[in-house]
């Protein structure tokens, strides 16, 4: 499966019947309500509507953690009981979920490890859907996910996802992917605990900040070579209130994803269905305005050229090409026919 180019956080208290579908329908709402404060290449309006209906959702996790706050033991419980109900029931409709779905557990920390098991163990009783995958978030050494790879020793199928929030983590990705015996599918960078424990004050804290610029690298190094997939963190300023408040979150939002994309990161966490928006919106307009250069470059090199004007091309960059032109197709920004070379 192609690495989705977004993942909604909702809380485990919220999780509904249809939850992609009503966060479709919330984004449209904003669009329709405040309109689109950025100019976008033709045809991409139509797609990013098309999106919002057809598939506004590509990747979510149920979340324990931040999203869900601090409960009682038999709050937690019950939510745990309905969320795993409701996403067997939801997965046997055709669908119904997206593509790829989860849950967020709470740290495997003194504090809340028992906590986190005993949550996940409630969904592990469950027939899960294919694919399923949990998110282990402040990990500070590998022991705590080799835990919590131990707890998923008898159900196949299962990803890890690792949660890169402490500068430890940062510093032994490799051991925390080696942790996860085979099962990790993900690194994903929680920008803000990142940020918070280098001493950064919160009137500061934005996924453009140098500081994020040094992890990602660092987290984007490690992986390639171990063929994880990573993910940048969240926009923390929501789109909600009147217009103007709504368009300054859109265009915040616009500049993080488009620096993540300009930096080789495809996915990234939303927190707000309204910000599906502001992510389909700039994404799409981020392919379809290298789309046609890049089909003009493999066309050519498929004609036994390397090079078309003063671009010159070999088998590197063209694997290179042939990656975005999939990645388009793959999330909606462009048709497979469009791309066929």
């Amino acid at each position: 499966m192609t690495q989705p180019v977004q993942v909604l956080y909702g809380g485990a208290h919220l999780f509904r019947a249809g939850i992609a579908r009503r966060a479709g329908e919330v984004a449209l709402k904003a669009l329709d309500e405040h309109g689109y404060p950025l100019p976008l290449p033709a045809g991409v309006d139509g797609r990013l509507r098309e999106k919002l209906q057809r598939e506004p959702v590509e990747d979510f996790r149920i979340d324990f953690e931040d999203g869900y706050g601090h409960r009682s033991e038999s709050e937690e419980d019950a939510h745990a009981a309905a969320a795993a109900d409701l996403l067997v029931s939801e997965a046997s409709v055709p669908g119904a979920l997206p593509r790829r779905i989860g849950i967020r557990v709470k740290p495997f920390e003194t504090a809340t490890e028992d906590r986190a098991v005993r949550t996940l163990e409630i969904f592990l009783k469950r027939e899960l859907p294919r694919g399923f995958v949990v998110t282990l978030p402040k990990i500070t050494d590998d022991e705590q996910v080799w835990r919590l790879s131990k707890l998923l020793k008898h159900h196949e199928g299962i990803g890890i996802e690792l949660l890169i929030e402490t500068p430890r983590a940062l510093r032994h990705i490799a051991q925390l992917v080696d942790a996860c015996e085979g099962r990790c599918v993900g690194a994903h960078f929680g920008a803000y605990d990142y940020m918070a424990s280098l001493g950064i004050t919160s009137a500061e804290q934005t996924l453009l900040h140098p500081a994020c610029d040094y992890a990602r690298s660092v987290i984007q190094v490690a992986v390639a070579e171990l063929e994880v997939p990573m993910a940048d963190g969240v926009t923390n300023l929501l789109p909600v209130g009147d217009t103007y408040a709504v368009h300054a979150a859109w265009k915040a939002h616009a500049e993080c994803v488009r620096h993540a994309l300009k930096c080789g990161i495809y996915q990234g966490w939303d927190v707000h269905p309204a910000q599906l928006v502001s992510r389909y919106a700039t994404v799409f307009s981020f392919f379809r305005e290298h789309l046609d250069s890049t089909l003009r470059r493999l066309g050519n090199y498929m004609d036994r050229a390397t090079r078309l004007g003063n671009q010159f091309d070999d088998e590197a960059t063209v694997r290179g090409l042939r990656q975005f032109t999939a990645r388009a197709v793959a999330c909606g920004a462009a048709t497979a026919e469009e791309v066929h070379v």
